[in-house]
């Protein structure tokens, strides 16, 4: 029998310093039957850390709609969702957040969290062929948080650069609430042929089991605790947690991953991302119902006397664990010398559950791999919630106790040069977007970022989105407006709402306030997502965005929405196209600034509901413009949201280089119909000679619409009165940004 190496015996207060609570501890005793020693209880505190397990948010997610159309990986299957696309070809996508990285060191936590994305996507099978971000920050005039978004976007651009993989679409978010604990959420898809994937999983007795990549330091050591742990002043003594990129060692194992799949020689890729060796190990195993032998020794090091517990956490960029079919190493091999790949044989597969992993002959860790893993003996918790206080007060918000203004021009720059509504060309001019060739919407705006499929007639339709401030002041309400907003934009753009990912950023679950968001906005993600057909492929939960001295973050449940362009000559863009064509919409404006931009920030009426949103009358508008574009009679679409209808009306306005001519309706308030936020609306542009077709579909159609106006010369004007020349506030618009964080 084996003996394992004496190690200093591990108390309850040991498992407490690394985040395991007296019952977890007990637990693994029972486990194991015995007292776990350090390296044991360091390979459960990561397992069962919030991070790697969803202790605390595995149930609710589980309510989510997980069926649907063409879905070849479901949620937890694999490393990110598959869907298939048509044509033989399939997508893989998926999002995460890299948030606590990020708040300490903002350019390689940015940039390693684009690194993981990527890895997830490439260790199927797939090529990465598109990214896409969302970013939140705190107040902008404080240099904390220029220091922040300036690390942050370097990051990402640098690593997704030179990983040469274009971004191609985002979102970018401020308000105090951020000002300690940024958001990095970053998503990637690929692309690969059906039937042409690769498992996470191991299997085969005798099969090695080889590290590919870089050296294994003591970067990123227990990093999956950090970010399951709020943020404190202390934190930057987490600062070995955050990982060190390296963006063309990853594109080294890119190409080598992508060609050693294809000799068939390899049973399953993982990337060694969250509790690096612990997690791909253990997860690999558990999927395969298998075990493991490890040698530690054998892992390639760049630091000397690493602990084994140190090598198992360690976080270490660009690594990847690969179970390789016995007699065909050499196969293998031959690939990764070619790409001048560091490689290691550091064990086999071995029938049974047991992960035994020794140091120089020595065992120094014997537990079973289904022990550690989600859906096997990792704790599963329903937390107690309740409903905040100030959810009740929002709701006693009353429009007539805000005055209306004076000056419309006013608010109208304003709201144009806001940092929340203004363009965000000083981040994506950072970016690469037409690496590779595929993307088709940087020199044609649409709502979605549009992505070519080749040799195809249909093209990706890529969208992130989500309106914090709507999910705090209505998580119900909030999350079902993130899908409904994301699904807008891909219908705006021409496209069909296929499946979505998303990234779940909240507080510190164990206050109830916090824990009563997530519920809530997992019911309206759920309602929306079963209304809309886009079943939820996968995902991250960030728990603990949050610090001892500002509290949490606004709840952030970021959505990714996969859509198709079926016809890539029935994409649609949001620029005005000519002069004279009529300005309709699609959709109800309704008497209501609730959490609008213009209220928050000029009014400074931080307390009010959710904006209108009716999730049927949501589903019936984009139902409308669908056909619309799919029958060639609308010019441009864009969806209206932050900053209202003005905004929407500015940017169409700006992207065509026209103006436009419109009158407000009467029968509700200005400021409402110009800026309020009410949801399921959309505005498109007809051309006189398609009229009456279009008001015929309509008719016959549940979705109300009225026209506004026209396009018309070079001004914006409402009820008779310039807002300005086009050119200069589109020179207002495109700066005011860069302005802010260059100040």
């Amino acid at each position: 029998m084996d003996t394992i190496v004496k190690e200093p015996q591990v108390t309850a207060e040991t498992a407490k310093q690394l985040g395991l609570s007296e019952d977890e501890f007990q637990k693994i005793v029972a486990i194991l039957g015995r007292t776990p020693n350090y390296t044991e209880l360091s390979i459960y505190s990561v397992m069962w850390s919030e991070h790697c397990s969803y202790k605390n948010s595995i149930f609710y997610i589980k309510t989510l709609p997980r069926e649907g159309k063409g879905l070849l990986a479901k949620a937890g299957e694999e490393n990110a969702g598959l869907v298939d696309i048509g044509n033989g070809y399939a997508c893989a996508f998926k999002i995460e957040s890299h948030n606590h990285p990020s708040a300490l060191e903002p350019y390689q936590g940015a940039a390693t969290g684009v690194g993981g994305i990527n890895r997830d996507i490439f260790t199927m099978g797939a090529r990465p062929i598109a990214q896409l971000n969302s970013l939140r920050f705190g107040n902008l005039n404080s240099d904390k948080t220029k220091w922040l978004m300036k690390g942050v976007v370097k990051g990402i651009g640098d690593y997704g650069n030179a990983f040469g993989v274009p971004t191609v679409g985002g979102e970018v978010f401020f308000d105090e609430c951020y000002n300690v604990n940024p958001l990095v959420n970053a998503m990637s898809v690929g692309i690969l042929k059906v039937g042409e994937s690769i498992s996470a999983t191991s299997h085969g007795e005798g099969n090695p089991v080889y590290i590919i990549g870089s050296s294994t330091g003591k970067d990123g050591i227990h990093g999956a605790t950090f970010a399951s742990a709020d943020i404190t002043e202390d934190s930057a003594e987490s600062l070995p947690s955050v990982q060190v990129g390296d963006p063309f060692q990853e594109k080294l194992l890119l190409e080598a991953s992508l060609e050693v799949i294809k000799t068939g020689a390899v049973i399953g890729m993982q990337d060694m991302g969250a509790a690096g060796i612990t997690c791909s190990t253990s997860e690999m195993s558990a999927k395969g119902q298998s075990g493991m032998i490890i040698h530690l020794d054998r892992v390639p090091l760049r630091q000397q006397n690493m602990q084994p517990f140190e090598i198992l956490l360690s976080e270490s960029q660009e690594r990847m664990l690969v179970i390789v079919k016995k007699g065909r190493e050499k196969e293998v091999e031959y690939v990764l010398e070619k790409w001048d790949l560091h490689y290691a044989v550091i064990g086999e597969v071995t029938s049974g559950d047991r992960l035994k992993y020794y140091m120089d002959d020595e065992l120094v860790a014997d537990v079973p791999a289904e022990t550690l893993v989600l859906g096997g003996g990792a704790p599963v918790y329903k937390r107690e919630f309740k409903e905040p206080a100030y959810y009740s007060e929002f709701q006693k918000f009353n429009i007539d106790d805000v005055k209306e203004p004076e000056n419309y021009k006013e608010i109208a720059d304003f709201l144009l040069t806001h940092p929340n509504i203004a363009s965000k060309k000083w981040v994506y001019e950072q970016y690469d977007s037409m690496v590779g060739t595929i993307n088709m919407s940087s020199n044609k705006p649409s709502d979605a970022a549009i992505v070519n499929v080749k040799k195809t007639d249909s093209a990706l339709a890529l969208k992130v989105d989500c309106n914090s401030r709507y999910v705090y002041a209505d998580p119900h309400k909030g999350g079902a407006i993130a899908v409904s907003e994301a699904a807008r934009n891909i219908t705006c753009s021409g496209g069909e709402p296929i499946a979505i990912t998303n990234c779940l950023n909240f507080g510190n679950p164990y206050n109830p306030e916090v824990y009563w968001q997530f519920v809530q906005a997992i019911k309206g993600i759920g309602e929306a997502c079963t209304k809309f057909s886009t079943p939820v492929t996968g995902g991250n939960v960030s728990f603990y965005n949050q610090s001892s001295y500002e509290g949490p973050v606004f709840p952030t449940p970021v959505i990714g929405m996969l859509g198709m362009v079926h016809d890539k000559n029935k994409v649609m863009t949001l620029d005005f196209k000519n002069e004279g064509d009529l300005i309709y919409l699609v959709g109800e404006c309704r008497d209501d600034i609730s959490s609008s931009e213009y209220l928050y920030s000029w009014h400074h009426v931080k307390g009010s509901p959710a904006p209108y949103f009716d999730l049927s009358e949501e589903y019936e508008v984009q139902s409308a413009v669908k056909e619309l574009i799919q029958k060639g009679l609308i010019e441009s679409a864009h969806d209206c949201s932050d900053g209202g209808l003005f905004v929407t009306l500015a940017e169409s306005a700006m992207a065509g280089n026209l103006g436009f001519d419109i009158d407000t309706d009467i029968s509700i308030r200005k400021d409402a119909f110009l800026f309020g936020e009410g949801q399921s609306r959309i505005v498109v542009t007809v051309k006189p000679e398609n009229e009456d077709a279009f008001t015929d579909l309509l008719l016959n159609s549940k979705a109300e619409f009225s026209c506004l106006g026209m396009v018309d010369g070079k001004e914006m004007v409402v009820d008779g009165e310039s807002f300005g020349q086009v050119g200069i506030l589109k020179e207002n618009y495109d700066s005011a940004l860069g302005k802010m964080v260059e100040a």
